[in-house]
């Protein structure tokens, strides 16, 4: 039995209906993402991201039989004390206005003490673009956590309704603290190995001038989306205390899976799920007792998804180099007649930043193609059968 997760809004929406305009799914699931090829220098997690060459020939990268994107761990190499772990972190080479739909269906999700895997989306000039961290969870949590990141000045409001579980209401706070604005699901099987046993399930974010919406029917995936359907959420963020268009650019999405590091190798996060000794000695248990040696701790780290797509009323955003400066093009292309993405996958070295980043430089240049609605973001799950 599988379960729809929906990220929702609170208020009407501006537009009745979003229409598909990226589709990542079957043998092209890997067209139109970037490979981050590096060590993960914004959460200090203990793995090497690797190039799409050598994420396709080590099979961390790859679409299986059943048409489905793997991305995961290295589970079959040595790890020599004091070296780290391959991984995978895949970017959107284009980037989503204000105004835009993000679902997001899997199978499986990564799981297991020092795992940290996340699907996020992230602005120009990240951090001062913003940061909305859809699925995130740590070792053997139950449950995902959602929050959003932005440059001082943006906050949760006082009694929103909501399903979830608020636990920070600072959203500036994320960018050095790994902490943000942060609300807790409260609903079953959102996270880890609950969620891979029930079947997976489907996702959905929203960012406009009234929020985050997912429709009942989005199990469907089809080529709109409609969130006048949409139902109470589990986490809001209203414009009354976020002005979307002041403090988020336009968006890409992140898929990544780091070890240990800022979030997962805590000394009182690890310890929680996996045991330990609380002090400083834990993190370095993160480490020893997961990520160096033969690597079978990792056999449930990876991601099986079906799809990814965004909807929005308006075009994609690609970037372009001119004048030494990265600026953002409508996307004329869109998406072809069977809704595949267009572009393709390249190999990137840029540093961006992740689910719950520290210091990082993303894509520089202008803020082009920012929010002509912007005022509320807001993320939640909605359960249905699929």
């Amino acid at each position: 039995m599988r379960s729809a997760l929906a990220l929702l809004a609170a208020t009407t929406p501006a537009f009745a209906a979003f229409n598909l305009v990226k589709d990542f799914s079957g043998t092209k699931f890997f067209n139109g993402w970037d490979f981050f090829d590096g060590f993960d220098n914004t959460t200090n997690g203990d793995v090497n991201f690797v190039s799409q060459a050598n994420a396709t020939a080590s099979q961390l990268a790859f679409v299986n039989a059943a048409g489905h994107a793997i991305v995961k761990v290295d589970n079959t190499s040595f790890v020599p004390f004091n070296f780290k772990r391959n991984s995978v972190k895949i970017i959107s080479h284009d980037f989503f206005p204000v105004g835009s739909v993000f679902l997001f269906d899997a199978l499986h999700l990564p799981f297991g003490c020092s795992v940290w895997p996340s699907f996020w989306t992230m602005g120009q000039n990240w951090p001062a673009g913003g940061e909305i961290d859809i699925l995130e969870g740590v070792n053997k949590m139950t449950i995902d956590q959602m929050t959003l990141h932005a440059i001082g000045g943006c906050s949760q409001a006082a009694g929103v309704t909501q399903l979830g579980k608020t636990v920070g209401t600072d959203c500036s706070a994320g960018q050095n603290s790994s902490q943000g604005c942060t609300v807790q699901e409260t609903q079953a099987n959102s996270y880890g190995e609950g969620f891979n046993d029930n079947g997976g399930g489907v996702w959905g974010a929203q960012f406009d001038e009234t929020g985050v919406f997912i429709p009942a029917d989005v199990s469907s995936g089809g080529n709109t989306v409609d969130p006048s359907t949409w139902g109470t959420p589990s986490a809001a963020w209203p414009s009354s205390s976020c002005n979307i268009s002041e403090f988020f650019a336009p968006q890409q999405m992140v898929i990544d899976i780091t070890l240990c590091g800022d979030f997962a190798g805590q000394p009182n996060i690890y310890q929680q799920t996996c045991g330990g000794p609380l002090g400083n000695s834990s993190v370095s248990i993160c480490y020893i007792d997961n990520v160096i040696n033969n690597g079978t701790a990792y056999d449930d780290a990876y991601f099986e998804i079906n799809y990814v797509k965004v909807y929005s009323n308006t075009a994609a955003l690609t970037p372009t180099v001119s004048g030494g400066t990265t600026v953002l093009a409508s996307d004329t292309a869109g998406v072809s007649a069977t809704g595949s993405a267009s572009g393709s996958a390249a190999s990137g070295s840029a540093t961006a930043g992740s689910g719950s980043g520290s210091n990082a430089a993303a894509v520089a240049g202008v803020r082009a193609g920012l929010a002509m609605w912007g005022a509320t973001v807001c993320a939640a799950f909605v359960w249905a059968l699929l």
